[in-house]
């Protein structure tokens, strides 16, 4: 079996030894003679595993006593509706910042529940870049600020978190969680899809400052209900156990790798290779301003897009996958989350430089 690099931008790739440990696992866990696939919810068994998964994410990134962590279904795009459900009276008022593809699907969402006020907006810059925070209009009465912190289609991130004017700060962070260091405590709601850094599709974390769990001012579904799930543990129907315990095998492995400062350290120097040989060449180009460039997901354009094809099949023959822009932009884009090893970096570089000679 020979393993390819996958730049997909989700679900992507997993660390080796994370597939590895599973493997072991896979038939039984721990001497239980069980699979994590066969276990009941509410076993010991599982309920071992939910509760130290928790207790590593929460050491892992520093999550204060006053949060709660919850583990829920449903993606990213389930908490589009639940933040405005949970954190936004019904009428009233919550401000958002547009900076693509993703931050735009949440404001749609949001307008069906509560009054939307967009407090800045890259539209301007064809979303290339992420407007000054003196130039954000924010709103004094709204229940919150949304933001993205990292756009995977248009390759565009937070280097920092905003001030936000002192309103409570939501962060869509699916693709750029554990990339780094963050302060939990500046925010009052994170929530992340795993299938980026944190595992496999299925499971969506939820950060969340307890005061607000009891927020909402409207009756909500159960399953729409932060307070709700908080309750039952994130146990209010049967979740995704084999996920969830995937998600704890990445943990595991982060610490194995000295934590999210040695990510860190990592993660930009990976980028830093790509960008270079990026902005060194003639042949190819990206469009964001260097300011606000992603770490994770980096898009490309080749001079002459009459040979994209040509470039994804040969990338192919030397095991670089999923390199294709996404249809609303096109072009290329090297997806290099935790998980990528900055040898597939270097062999994606070298790649790129090869096809130039040859085609530029």
């Amino acid at each position: 079996m020979a393993r390819v690099y996958n730049f997909s931008a989700g679900p992507s790739t997993i660390a080796e030894p994370v597939l590895e440990r599973a493997r072991e696992e896979f038939m039984d866990w721990r001497g239980s003679g069980m699979s994590v696939l066969e276990m009941s919810h509410r076993g010991p068994e599982f309920v071992s595993i939910a509760a130290k998964t928790e207790e590593d994410l929460r050491d892992i990134l520093g999550i204060p006593d006053h949060y709660g962590v919850l583990f829920l279904q449903g993606g990213a795009t389930t908490q589009f509706s639940m933040v405005p459900m949970n954190l936004a009276a019904e009428g009233g008022l919550a401000c958002y910042v547009d900076t693509g593809s993703w931050s735009l699907k949440a404001i749609e969402e949001a307008r069906k529940i509560c009054e939307v006020h967009i407090a800045a907006s890259s539209m301007g810059s064809n979303y290339s870049a992420i407007p000054e925070e003196a130039t954000w209009d924010l709103k004094k009465s709204a229940a919150y600020l949304h933001y993205t912190s990292n756009e995977t289609i248009g390759g565009i991130e937070f280097p920092g978190i905003p001030a936000c004017g002192g309103l409570p700060v939501v962060c869509d962070m699916s693709s750029n969680i554990l990339s780094r260091p963050i302060e939990v405590d500046r925010f009052a709601l994170i929530y992340a899809g795993a299938q980026k850094n944190m595992g496999a599709a299925g499971i969506t974390v939820v950060i969340v400052r307890n005061e607000l769990l009891a927020r909402a001012s409207r009756k909500l579904p159960s399953m729409l209900d932060y307070a709700q799930h908080a309750k039952n543990q994130s146990m209010l129907n049967t979740p995704p156990t084999f996920i969830w315990y995937l998600l704890g095998l990445v943990l595991d492995w982060i610490k194995s790798l000295g934590g999210l400062e040695s990510l860190a350290r990592m993660n930009s120097r990976k980028a830093a290779k790509l960008y270079q040989a990026i902005d060194d060449s003639s042949f190819y180009s990206n469009p964001i301003q260097p300011k606000f460039r992603s770490r994770m997901n980096i898009p490309f354009i080749l001079a002459d897009a009459a040979l994209d094809e040509r470039f994804l099949a040969e990338a192919e023959q030397e095991g670089l996958m999923n390199l294709k822009g996404h249809r609303s932009v096109g072009g290329m884009r090297a997806s290099i989350y935790n998980a990528m090893p900055e040898a597939g970096v270097d062999r994606l570089v070298s790649f790129m430089g090869e096809f130039e000679r040859r085609y530029g």
